[in-house]
Formats: structure tokens, sequence, C-alpha cells
């Protein structure tokens, strides 16, 4: 091979080799880490909004309206985290999984839940904390109230006040007296807004009875109910929710005169008018053969409401139904119907969807020993999204050779090959020149 095309061969080679080494000389960071991105926005779920979180639908009547020079109450406050548990703050059907559907016959109402009193398990519900008018429901509250703090065997003398009120009336007659256990016993079995209103003046006075009432509630965690009256007839700011009358009928089913009373299928009442035996209005007593109790009402503003409550196989269980209708069904038949629901399809293994709590949410201490009622705090970044976001560190040892030590082993690489291949190609010229002159 001529001289020059040796030459041009090695200068070749440096000119590869020298391209080579730059690509090699490339900071090991810039191939180690990818180009810095911006972290992809965090994909947020579809916020899902209850209706009736904070306060039931408006009335469809002026019996709301507070009295001249008052004004109307505040809603009570929506917790920060929903009482019972996470799930108690789910719109819609609140199921177990795999739990079959609901009855149709609950179609109807925008609200209800079933829970074992013994154990205080909710076991399915619909919008469980939607706010809604509780009707004669609340009654169960007004005798809770009045059992911690009267004595059943004393007398309350009936008056015009007491006689006039709206019905559903049992017929007290002003100045006739009546026991306190007679007075519980009618407005439970027989919804008498005249035995409630009686009541109320004994625990001191309708203002006075609906303010305790109210500290009863939240004392037992029932955040969502706020009282105005004794008997449940509307009133200003009046509501509760399918979880709260449920956890109120569980406290109160705790009271052995309360379970006697409420079961009470008849009631001789003395001095009545008319003169008349007392029937229990909840059919559920009289159709279902394990029923153990319960409470209607209704008014226009809250439509149907209903309680009710059974026994299977040492198995206690209360069902909560809000503003619903009498149609497909009766609401105590919508109760009976979500009673064997619960029994039959919803055994004591199942799912655990929340729980009827035993009072209010107990406040949280953190680190700096501040009491807070708040939700937790938010952690102040997302690691995944900051590891995403920025190139990961250099410290000179991202590989074994370092940041310094594979470029020098590859510039020696190329210095010997370089040499290898000019002294290969230099012997190889002086073989063939000895060749030619001999």
């Amino acid at each position: 091979m001529p001289p020059t095309k040796v030459r041009r061969s090695a200068v070749a080679l440096l000119a590869a080799a020298g391209a080579l080494l730059s690509t090699v000389l490339v900071p090991t960071s810039a191939l180690a880490a990818p180009h810095p991105r911006e972290a992809a926005p965090r994909q947020q779920e579809p916020q899902k909004t209850c209706d009736n979180r904070t306060s039931p639908p408006p009335p469809v009547d002026n019996s709301e309206q507070p009295k001249p020079g008052k004004p109307s109450p505040q809603p009570p406050s929506v917790p920060d985290q929903p009482v019972g548990g996470p799930r108690m703050g789910e719109c819609g059907d609140v199921l177990p999984a795999g739990a079959p559907t609901p009855p149709p016959e609950l179609a109807p109402a925008a609200s209800w839940l079933v829970a074992d009193i013994d154990t205080g398990e909710v076991l399915a519900a619909h919008n469980p904390h939607a706010r809604q008018r509780p009707a004669s429901t609340i009654k169960v509250l007004t005798a809770l109230t009045a059992l911690r703090e009267l004595k059943l065997d004393d007398k309350v003398t009936a008056t015009e006040e007491d006689a006039a009120v709206e019905p559903t009336k049992v017929g007290l007659v002003p100045g006739k007296q009546y026991s306190v256990r007679h007075l519980l016993t009618a407005l439970l079995i027989m919804s008498g807004n005249d035995a409630a209103h009686a009541i109320g003046r004994q625990l001191g006075g309708q203002e006075q009875a609906v303010a305790k009432m109210n500290k009863l509630a939240r004392e037992l965690g029932a955040l969502d109910t706020q009282a105005s009256t004794t008997s449940g007839l509307d009133g200003p700011g009046q509501m509760t929710s399918a979880y709260d009358l449920a956890l109120i009928f569980r406290a109160a089913m705790a009271n052995t005169d309360f379970r006697e009373m409420d079961r009470q299928k008849v009631l001789d009442m003395p001095n009545l008018s008319p003169a008349r035996r007392i029937t229990n209005d909840n059919k559920l007593i009289h159709e279902y053969r394990q029923a153990l109790g319960g409470k209607t009402g209704f008014t226009d503003d809250a439509l149907h409401t209903y309680i009710g409550a059974a026994e299977k196989n040492n198995r206690r269980l209360v069902v909560t139904v809000l503003r619903t209708s009498n149609q497909p069904a009766a609401p105590w038949l919508q109760g009976a119907k979500l009673l064997d629901y619960a029994f039959v399809s919803l055994p004591r293994n199942a799912t655990k969807i929340g729980e009827l709590v035993d009072g209010p949410p107990k406040p949280a201490s953190n680190n700096s020993g501040v009491t807070t009622t708040g939700p937790a705090p938010q952690p102040a970044a997302n690691k995944e999204q900051d590891n995403l976001a920025a190139p990961p560190a250099n410290n000179g040892d991202s590989t074994p050779f370092g940041t310094v030590g594979l470029p020098l082993t590859a510039l020696a690489g190329v210095a010997v090959l370089a040499a290898g291949f000019m002294t290969f190609r230099r012997k190889r010229a002086i073989a063939r020149r000895r060749a030619m002159s001999g």
C-alpha cells in the first residue's frame, strides 16, 4: 500500500476514534437521566354531591316560618368526616360487596338505612346522611329525653294549650291528670301531638324541651339532627337523617321502659275525650311476627317517615326510611321489606360498611399537642409526581467508573488501538519493500 494511503487510513482511524471519544466524554448524568419533564396533572375523581347534605328540600308551606322577632336557626354544620365511617358519606345505595339489589318497594324513599341494634353495624343504606324532616319519628328523641329526666309515675295536668295542638291527638282533656308513662306511650304508639306537648311542658316548656332534645342528640353523635318541636310537626330548621334516626332509636332501645312502651299494641288510657282504647298505629307491630317496635310519621313537608325494628335468630335490626310515599307500598311495609332483605341477604359476616357511633367524634391531637377536629392534614407534596418531575441527582458515582474513570479508560483504549494500527502498517510496508528488493 502506498504511504499516502497508509496515512489516510490512519487519519480516518484517528477521526473515528475522536468521534468515539467525544461520545464517551459526554457526562454520564446526561446519559443516565431522562430529560426533565413536567409532571402530568393528577386525575381528580369527579366530586359527588349528595342531595340535601346541608338541609332538607324547601318547604311546601309556611309551617317553618320562625316566630316574629326570632331568626330562623342555621342548620348544623356538616362534619369534616362522615359520622359512622367513610362510606356513610356516599350517595345513592351504599351496600356491601356482592349484596343484591335492595327491595323495589324502597324506590320512592329519599334515604334509608338498616343496622344491627346490638353491634351498631350498618348493613346497608341509601343517602344515609342526607338531611330530611323527621315528622313524628322525632318523638323517639322526645321520649328518650323524657325518660332521662322525668319519673314515669309523675302526674301531668293537661292544659288548653295541650288540647289545642294540631292533630294527630289522643284526646287529652284540660284539667285532667295523666301519668308520664301514659303520655309517653300515647305519643309513641298513637303519635299523640297533645301528649308530646304535655311532655314538653313537663321538661320546662317547649323551647327548653327542644334544647334538651338537641343536646342529647349531640351527645349521642346524631349531628344531622336539629329538633324544633317535641311533636315532629314541621318547625324552623327541623331536620334529621336516616343514619341519625337509627342511632337515636338504638339508644332508646337500650332503655327497658322504652322497649315496653314502644311495642305495646293497645293502651287503655283514662280521661280521654272521646273515651277509647288507643291502638298502635305502627302496623309492623300487628303484621310482622318478630316486630320489636318503631315509629311512624307524616307531614306535608316531610312526607312519610318511618322507623321499624324486629328480631330474628337472636339478631335485632332497625330500619329507617325518610321522605317516602305510600306507593307502591305503605311506609311500614317498605320497612318490613328492608328488614327481610337484611335478615336474608346481609348475614352477620357481610362486609361492614359503617357503624352507629356511641357518641360525637373525638377530637384528634397532633404532634404539637394542639387538639383539632378538622380533617387530617394532607401531604405537602406528592412523592410520585416529584420523582417524575425531577431528574435523579448525580453524585459522581452513578456508574462503576464514576464520571471521570470511564472517559479516561476510553481515551487510553483509543490511544492503544491507534498505536497498534500504526505499528502494524509500518511493519507491513517494510516487509513489502524487502520483498521487492529481493
